[in-house]
């Protein structure tokens, strides 16, 4: 009769909660989650199912089952695990207070929340159920909730101040280990960082009593970000700034932008720093696009484009944000240009692909090659051809060059004629190897090794990229200034000039002679009729050997690097940048010009008023005579070291207006190198056993790990603050 009563009532409990408009079904495993409730009304749902209690039909025909023998649910559990309800539909057990208020998922305990748990004959499951953590961590709060009067909220906020100090100790320490955490650029918890995860022994466990969920770990990681962005943004105030965006894909190629800032500090030096890779990141920060002074990108068309590219619509918000292409990327655009038009260098990259598969291939082969490349040493030292000594003579590798940093085609060629016997050596024992199944492909190489045309075009590439990888390093430094770049790329194109010269052509040749004799490779007699070895011989027809191998390779490549130099930086020729390199502080500023200078200052109408341009006239003058007067100015060497010491001295405030055009100028970037290592820390972070990082997550794990000089400036006391805002529950 009580179970009827009980269960009239549970009807009519049902009907009153659809007719107020909580669909509530109070069939354990039928109900609505609790969270797809309306937020507001979640805490009114659960008190009304705190009142109804868990549905235990304790008079039910429990049905028999088929586990192992014969067994069903059994009434009396009910007595010994009060939260335990049942569901007469699906047959099955399940846990009251974890469906009102777990949100974690713990090991053995998942059935009793999703899917109901029928085991019958494993009634220990109950015991494990019992005793996990997030089954505890629910029974707490449905304690807490149910007493008269309090919630979890106000529960907590009537904590004592022991407890309170507690808290934040726990937070404090949990704060200290997230901050390693993030400063190594780590997983939280290993390759795992979901809900689900099962990986212990770390600081998460220390975070599982603050967090309802996961979500709150990340939160406290987002505010780490945000305070770090907080401290860049306020290091660059209200002033002038540059962009430097680019895109790559990570690990789950997916398209990322990365947005730098460059700006010129408190100290006069002249910063680059990691903004995010989410969009809209200037307007999240509150920077005003009227601020940005320079643009550096790529040559895609959605960033220099003309019409719609983001360098356009930047200039018509700001039209003094002049736009560079980054002269390292130029740089490999033109060594590829070179490779890829010239007839002759494509064939070489052709033939040093095929040596690279015939050795590169094979771990065996590869063990040939150091081999032969210790015994090589040995023999040349027996012979007194080189000399023993810390870090001489150390093992080379065949890397795979990659067409996106072309630096490391340099380094291949260099390793092919240090390493040129043993590579040799090593050919022609896989040649004769019967075991091989290549060994065609293998003497093809041998034979493109050993030809004289080979070796020619890997000297003349070798002192061709030797010439561009110094200008290639010098542009991925932090600290390059255009005026600086701008002398690289001249001193560059002065030594390619003076190679194709007379002079230059006899000493090269002279060189490569020297290599093929001591290798005992056929030297062709300059003045002999050309011929065409694997080529079309009606492209040759009485062609001499100096022709071919001075005019059409020797210049020819030469001229073919010299007119892509010229035609790729083409912004070296504008007035812009000559204008800038009457900055240049070197030999006690010989190269200043005043009226190139004012021509520069008229690049920036709204930044220099007519009243302010005649002020930065006088200025000027007085400016030159002050630091050519001034000892400590005599020693510095480009306009970054000018710039501070102007600040150490506390000439900006003197030549306030000098200084601002100073300003200017350092914020044209040269290269977009701080893009390039954002990309690598981004493939660091993301990778491959943390390829479904979200974009946000992603984001507020890079910051403080790229930014690390900020971040290891923030107060712990903010992060705390920032996490403690609404609707956090502890206000300490």
């Amino acid at each position: 009769m009580k179970t009827n009563m009980r269960e009239l009532m549970m009807t009519i409990m049902r009907h009153f909660m659809i007719l107020i408009g909580f669909h509530m079904i109070l069939g354990p495993g039928e109900r609505i989650a609790i969270s797809d409730y309306n937020v507001n009304d979640q805490a009114t749902v659960r008190r009304r199912y705190i009142a109804l209690g868990p549905y235990q039909p304790r008079g039910h025909d429990f049905p028999r089952k088929f586990i192992g023998g014969w067994h069903r649910f059994v009434p009396s559990w009910f007595d010994t695990y009060d939260w335990l309800e049942y569901s007469v539909k699906l047959d099955a057990a399940f846990c009251f207070v974890c469906y009102l208020f777990k949100n974690k998922i713990c090991k053995g305990g998942n059935s009793f929340v999703d899917g109901g748990f029928s085991l019958w004959n494993q009634t220990s499951k109950f015991d494990t159920h019992g005793s996990c953590k997030s089954h505890c961590l629910a029974q707490e709060k449905h304690d807490l909730f149910s007493r008269s009067g309090t919630s979890i909220g106000d529960a907590l906020e009537k904590l004592t101040t022991e407890e309170k100090a507690m808290y934040k100790a726990r937070l404090r320490y949990s704060l200290r280990c997230l901050k390693f955490i993030l400063r190594q650029g780590l997983a939280c918890r290993g390759h795992d960082e979901s809900d689900e995860s099962l990986n212990k022994g770390n600081f998460l466990e220390l975070l599982n009593w603050l967090a309802e969920s996961f979500e709150d770990v990340n939160k406290l990681i987002n505010c780490c970000a945000k305070e770090t962005t907080k401290l860049i943004i306020e290091d660059l105030g209200d002033d002038y700034f540059a962009i430097l965006a680019d895109e790559s894909s990570d690990v789950y190629q997916k398209e990322q932008l990365a947005l730098c800032i460059r700006y010129v500090d408190k100290k006069g030096r002249v910063v680059e720093r990691f903004l995010g890779i989410v969009h809209k990141l200037l307007m999240d920060h509150s920077l005003s696009l009227s601020r940005i002074r320079r643009q550096g990108y790529d040559g895609a068309s959605n960033m220099k484009g003309a019409l719609n590219g983001l360098k356009k619509l930047i200039m018509d918000e700001s039209p003094s944000a002049y736009y560079v292409h980054c002269f390292a990327h130029q740089l490999q655009l033109t060594l590829v240009a070179v490779a890829k038009e010239n007839q002759d260098c494509k064939c070489f990259f052709e033939q040093l692909g095929l040596l690279l598969a015939a050795i590169g291939n094979s771990c065996k082969r590869l063990q040939m090659l150091r081999v032969a490349q210790a015994e090589h040493v040995i023999e040349a030292l027996e012979l007194g051809e080189i000399e023993s000594g810390r870090g001489l003579n150390q093992e080379m590798g065949l890397g795979r060059p990659g067409d996106t940093r072309w630096g490391s085609y340099y380094k291949t060629i260099q390793h092919i004629i240090l390493m040129y016997e043993p590579i040799r050596k090593v050919l022609q024992e896989i040649g004769d190897d019967p075991e091989y199944k290549e060994t065609g492909k293998a003497e093809m190489a041998l034979c493109s090794l050993e030809s004289f045309e080979f070796v020619f075009l890997a000297h003349l590439l070798d002192t061709i990229f030797g010439y561009t990888d110094d200008l290639n390093c010098a542009l991925q430094k932090r600290d390059q200034d255009i005026v600086n770049a701008i002398s690289l790329i001249y001193l560059t194109k002065t030594q390619l000039e003076l190679l194709r010269e007379d002079n230059g052509w006899e000493s090269f040749l002279a060189d490569v002679t020297s290599f093929c004799v001591k290798r005992k490779i056929d030297v062709p007699n300059m003045d002999d009729i050309y011929k065409a070895a694997g080529r079309s011989k009606r492209k040759y027809v009485k062609l001499t050997n100096y022709h071919r191998f001075k005019v059409d390779m020797f210049l020819g490549i030469i001229d073919r690097q010299l007119k892509e130099l010229n035609d790729r930086f083409d912004e070296v020729n504008t007035d812009l940048l000559i204008y800038m390199s009457s900055f240049n502080p070197k030999y006690s500023f010989a190269a200043f010009d005043k009226e190139n200078l004012m021509k520069l200052a008229k690049f920036y109408p709204k930044d220099f008023s007519v009243t302010e341009l005649r002020r930065l006239s006088y200025q000027l003058g007085k400016f030159i005579i002050d630091v050519r007067g001034d000892e400590r100015f005599r020693k510095v060497k480009n306009i970054d070291e000018l710039s501070v010491l102007l600040v150490e001295t506390d000439k900006h405030a003197i030549h306030a207006y000098v200084y601002k055009l100073l300003k200017l100028v350092l914020l044209l970037p040269v290269a977009t190198a701080s893009v390039e290592r954002a990309f690598s820390a981004l493939n660091f972070v993301k990778n491959k056993l943390r390829n479904s990082m979200g974009d946000q997550y992603l984001n507020d794990c890079l910051v403080p790990f790229i930014e690390m000089e900020f971040f290891l400036r923030v107060a712990d006391e903010d992060i705390i603050s920032r996490f403690q805002k609404p609707p956090r529950r502890v206000n300490l």
